[in-house]
């Protein structure tokens, strides 16, 4: 597969394989057969990253070939969103002929969303000053005379130069109501829109006849935290990283939710609050014992939960499990299968064309 041909021919094929390839792996567990969520089948990514590469007058987008580390230019990425396959192009327009813009310029960094705004990140192997800003202004003007609702920004070693903000706010609709979801430049967000709105339709109809609260790790912006906020008394939510906390507490206003409380924790740490090994200044004035939280929700990292988590995880009578690496799902799975059944299994359908598969699981007590 090249950047610029996607096989959408052998789509249903991957897909199989991929089901195949779940279905053997969680046979262990007597898990039930899948519920599959497929992709559009291109102008599926809301983000992608490119290396500029400078050749005498001209420059272009170009990615590196994983195994043979070759250089292959990107004219067009069908994989990514309309609105990124239409920046492009414009960008590399606006920046050509501008020594001030083009000048040690190496990466573009692309954030779209299904709503139509965009973020474009412009990386550099210089230090940025006042011109810099001034064309990159000017470039920005440009681009929304010409239909794009976009937004600039400016990276070099410890700089940041934001032209007017450093987000953009999606907007999905989910279960039958509009949501809004704050998506930081260099923060994690869902890759896949589409795939996206699966996910937490799925999520919610999993935890539709749930009781009491939930409790979430590693709930980034509030993606499944505010979609599933309907289905429960209270929501408890933990998040590490300080842009993700802040999109969290401005989508819990955006979306008129009262039930979300976000602390800004790592999960080991919110582990420990909650066994009681230590005590955290960032938990003083929130009562943990009020909470009744028979429904835990975890989308940890590809490394999946830690040791000291999966026994925490345990004491829940309902887990809800997303995973982007099945393989540590399934580690995880050895010790939560002791007390716990796979009650639904499903696949998402994250990342067309490769090897990758998200899924999720929803767990009750045997």
């Amino acid at each position: 597969m090249t950047p610029e041909h996607l096989p959408t021919e052998r789509y249903d094929a991957q897909l199989a394989e991929k089901v195949a390839r779940l279905q053997s792996m969680m046979a262990p567990f007597a898990a039930p057969a899948p519920e599959v969520f497929r992709s559009p089948v291109s102008h599926y990514r809301m983000r992608a990253e490119f290396r500029i590469w400078h050749d005498e007058d001209d420059l272009y987008h170009i990615m590196f070939d994983q195994q043979t580390k070759q250089r292959i230019r990107v004219n067009s990425f069908p994989a990514a969103s309309e609105l990124i396959n239409a920046l492009m192009p414009a960008m590399l327009d606006g920046v050509r002929d501008i020594p001030a813009l083009r000048h040690k310029l190496f990466q573009m960094d692309y954030l779209t969303t299904i709503s139509n705004q965009a973020v474009v990140s412009l990386l550099y192997h210089r230090k940025l000053d006042a011109e810099w800003q001034q064309h990159a202004e000017a470039l920005r003007d440009k681009l929304r005379a010409q239909g794009f609702n976009v937004h600039l920004i400016g990276r070099a070693t410890k700089t940041k130069i934001e032209l007017d903000q450093d987000f953009i706010d999606e907007r999905l609709t989910v279960a039958g109501k509009e949501m809004i979801y704050r998506q930081v430049e260099n923060s994690f967000t869902q890759p896949n829109a589409a795939m996206n709105v699966h996910m937490l339709e799925w999520a919610l109809d999993a935890t539709q006849d749930s009781t009491g609260d939930l409790l979430e790790l590693y709930c980034g912006n509030g993606n499944f935290s505010l979609a599933l906020a309907r289905n429960f008394n209270r929501v408890l939510a933990t998040e590490i990283a300080k842009p993700s906390v802040a999109a969290a507490q401005y989508n819990i206003a955006a979306n008129e939710i009262e039930n979300v409380q976000i602390i800004r924790m790592a999960a080991e740490d919110f582990t420990q609050a909650m066994n009681g090994v230590r005590e955290f200044n960032r938990l003083k004035g929130i009562d943990l014992k009020s909470y009744q939280c028979e429904t835990i929700f975890v989308d940890p990292p590809r490394s999946g939960l830690d040791a000291d988590t999966v026994k925490m995880v345990q004491a829940y009578p309902r887990i809800l499990y997303i995973s982007c690496n099945p393989q540590t799902l399934c580690e995880n799975l050895e010790t939560l299968s002791e007390t716990h059944n796979v009650s639904r299994l499903a696949l998402f359908d994250q990342f067309p064309y490769t090897h990758h598969m998200e899924c999720g699981v929803w767990l009750t007590r045997k």
